[in-house]
């Protein structure tokens, strides 16, 4: 892989980042590197618990920054 692709994914994961989009490939990279034996979650699960985390959705409560 080129210097300029291993750029360009890292620019686009510090995007989306910044603006909350989880990233779920990163994930299961590090759930099949340390956690092999353990399931991993869906993409839709994934998405639903990072959003729960970010805004805490699940108790009713507003946890944002505002």
């Amino acid at each position: 892989m080129g210097k300029v692709s291993r750029l360009w994914r890292r620019a686009v994961q510090t995007a989306r980042l910044m603006v909350g989009i989880p990233d779920y490939q990163t994930y299961r990279a590090h759930r099949q590197a340390h956690h092999p034996a353990e399931p991993v979650m869906s993409y839709p699960e994934f998405f639903r618990e990072r959003q729960q985390a970010r805004y805490g959705g699940s108790r009713g409560r507003h946890m944002g920054c505002c």
